[in-house]
């Protein structure tokens, strides 16, 4: 009985182990949609088809009245303009222009129609998405093109209807300038609102000012509200990862927070100071900061945008901008998620790149960042570098593979003397087992020395997890077969998906990693005893718990970043070379049979754990032979 409650508890534990990974797993990947929510999506994406065709700009049909049309006077559409707009009638009307901005990296146009941003086009970046057979399709990339998207300003107007005015409704005047451009809105009487914008040169960012003229008993506040609703585009191939890495990010009270990036969500702050917002993609970004103030009264508003829609989330924003001398100074950053770029803002606005929260993030920002960025200088090549980076950790890390490899080697010295001792109990299982763990200990041999370094590797392993997929010097990366390797790679496309969100297609970096795991599984079992394997519990469910997780991460690595699966590569292929040739040349099998022999004459320190260890095997034994006497009985 207390043999199969041993047996029972060591099922259970290994169950809980592969749960809690495959809850993490699954916490982390991507959401999957319900049949009836995606049969629901493509009835909602077909009735928007067939209201109005996608990607083209809708028309106004103007019908034929059913009654003769009413005739206002000039004079009655000039006093309700004034009733709408009141001191800033004048702006009211006027023909949309648009202007540009440009530098070696980025070209910025501008609507003259409410004074704002149309798009922004990244010069030095392409959009890759794939079509029905799996090919990749590259197009330009824009950041803020969608025409529904809002960027507003509420004005607090005296002597309207409704006590405030929408920039977004006004006509800007532009002015040109070099970098500079500036747009104003006549209010009359010498008195407008304006809005600069300066580009800095070699970069994406833009210095933003908006400022009142003349406007002292007009508004009603000195204080503007801001909206801005962003429909991000899909940008990238893999856009299940794109969609939960895209977000509302912002930093308030020294802390950088986000919205939920799996699911519609809301955040409120109040009147807590908020220092920035960004609405951000995987790896591009559009973010405001405050120069000189806080803005409050900020909330983020996200909603989830289904997989037939031509667009992954709704990304929304309000906050109250306070005026100081009539003004306001801001800069705007729409671009890519460069790290240094984001970090020169002094602000904290790297925090935006999703490398992960506690100490996966801190090990991805502060060391395998750094790592990556200073071999990329010597590198041009990406997947060169991963191989730098893998051979590195594995040097970093070689004494304890070496005393892993020592540790296999005692331990199949002890071969000969195990099988002895199989003779001599035959079946007796419980038997064999504790008197295993008594000649491993009077061998000063610890069979579990080989757990250490694949232990102290796994925080890195689990950074890398976040790492690649969110790192932009690895987007559009190409690496033998593998054509991003910020994305899956892929040398077969299927006409179906694969179970477990693994996508329709093959990776071959991802096979690899299967093959080398149950090569170098199998190699480090033969080096065991073979009888100790299929008479003790433990070791059988650890043997079959390491063949099979393998092949359960199979389906959760074929659609992930090939960089990661590139690293597992090479770890795995850098791990057999160490163990070969660290056992050819660096191991002497009769030292160590000598050294054992020297370890079991020496007398034995009884520690706290060692006198609990001696006796739990007693009793085990006691146990055993009444066991015995019980079955002679019978």
């Amino acid at each position: 009985m207390e043999e199969k409650q041993s047996q029972l508890s060591t099922y259970i534990g290994m169950g809980l182990i592969f749960l809690l990974l495959f809850l993490w797993m699954q916490y982390s990947a991507p959401p999957k949609k319900t049949p009836e929510q995606l049969q629901a999506e493509q009835t909602t994406a077909a009735t928007s088809a067939n209201q109005q065709p996608q990607n083209q700009t809708a028309v106004p049909v103007v019908s034929a009245p059913a009654q003769s049309p009413v005739s206002i006077s000039d004079t009655d559409k000039n006093a309700l303009t004034t009733a709408k707009f009141g001191a800033f009638a004048p702006a009211a009307t006027g023909q949309e222009q648009f202007v540009e901005l440009e530098n070696d990296l980025v070209r910025i146009t501008f609507t003259s129609k409410g004074g704002r941003i149309k798009n922004v086009f990244l010069k030095k970046f392409q959009k890759v998405l794939s079509d029905t057979s799996g090919m990749d399709v590259k197009s330009d990339l824009y950041l803020l093109e969608d025409d529904q998207n809002r960027f507003e300003f509420e004005l607090p107007v005296g002597g309207t209807a409704t006590g405030k005015v929408l920039t977004s409704e006004l006509y800007f005047t532009p002015s040109l300038n070099g970098n500079i451009l500036t747009f104003r809105a006549d209010a009359g009487n010498g008195r407008y609102l304006e809005q600069n914008y300066t580009l800095s040169p070699d970069n994406y960012r833009l210095d933003y000012r908006i400022a009142t003229n003349g406007l002292e008993n007009v508004l009603t506040q000195q204080e503007l509200r801001f909206y801005w609703e962003n429909h991000l585009d899909k940008l990238e191939r893999n856009q299940t990862y794109e969609r939960t890495m895209s977000s509302i990010y912002f930093k308030s009270s020294n802390k950088t927070d986000y919205c939920d990036c799996r699911k519609d969500d809301t955040k409120s702050l109040g009147e807590k100071p908020v220092e920035w917002f960004s609405h951000s993609n995987q790896f591009f970004n559009t973010s405001i900061v405050a120069q000189g103030f806080s803005f409050h009264d900020f909330t983020g508003e996200i909603r989830v945008l289904g997989n037939t829609d031509s667009n992954l989330k709704i990304l929304k924003t309000t906050a109250v901008v306070p005026l100081q001398n009539g003004s306001a100074n801001m800069a705007i950053y729409s671009g890519p998620n460069e790290f240094k770029r984001l970090q020169d803002f002094g602000v904290a606005l790297q925090d935006i790149i999703p490398f992960g929260a506690s100490v996966f993030g801190a090990i991805n920002r502060w060391l395998i960042h750094p790592m990556m960025n200073l071999l990329a200088g010597f590198i041009g090549n990406q997947g060169i570098v991963i191989l730098l980076l893998t051979l590195l950790v594995k040097l970093i890390v070689y004494p304890l593979t070496y005393r892993m490899v020592l540790s296999q080697s005692k331990m199949a010295a002890l071969k000969p003397r195990l099988e002895d001792l199989k003779k001599k109990l035959g079946d007796d299982q419980q038997a064999m087992s504790v008197e295993t763990m008594k000649m491993y200990s009077e061998y000063g041999v610890n069979p579990l020395g080989g757990c250490l370094p694949i232990f102290l590797q796994m925080p890195i392993w689990f950074a890398l997890y976040r790492f690649f997929p969110a790192s932009i010097e690895f987007r559009q990366q190409s690496f033998l077969w593998a054509t991003d390797l910020s994305s899956y790679d892929s040398i077969m496309h299927l006409p179906f998906d694969l179970p477990f969100g693994a996508g329709a297609h093959i990776s071959l970096f991802t096979l690899i990693w299967v093959v080398t795991t149950l090569w170098y599984t199998w190699y480090s079992m033969k080096q065991m005893d073979a009888s100790q394997m299929q008479n003790n519990d433990q070791m059988k469910v650890m043997k079959y718990m390491q063949y099979t997780m393998p092949v359960f991460f199979m389906f959760f690595f074929n659609n992930f970043a090939s960089g990661l699966t590139l690293y597992l590569c090479f770890s795995n292929i850098l791990n057999i070379g160490q163990t070969l040739l660290t056992k050819e040349f660096l191991i002497d099998k009769e030292k160590i049979k000598a050294q054992l022999e020297i370890n079991k004459s020496k007398p034995k320190k009884t520690s706290g754990f060692r006198a609990r260890l001696d006796q739990a095997m007693k009793e085990q034994q006691r146990v055993q032979e009444e066991k015995a006497k019980k079955d002679k009985k019978k």
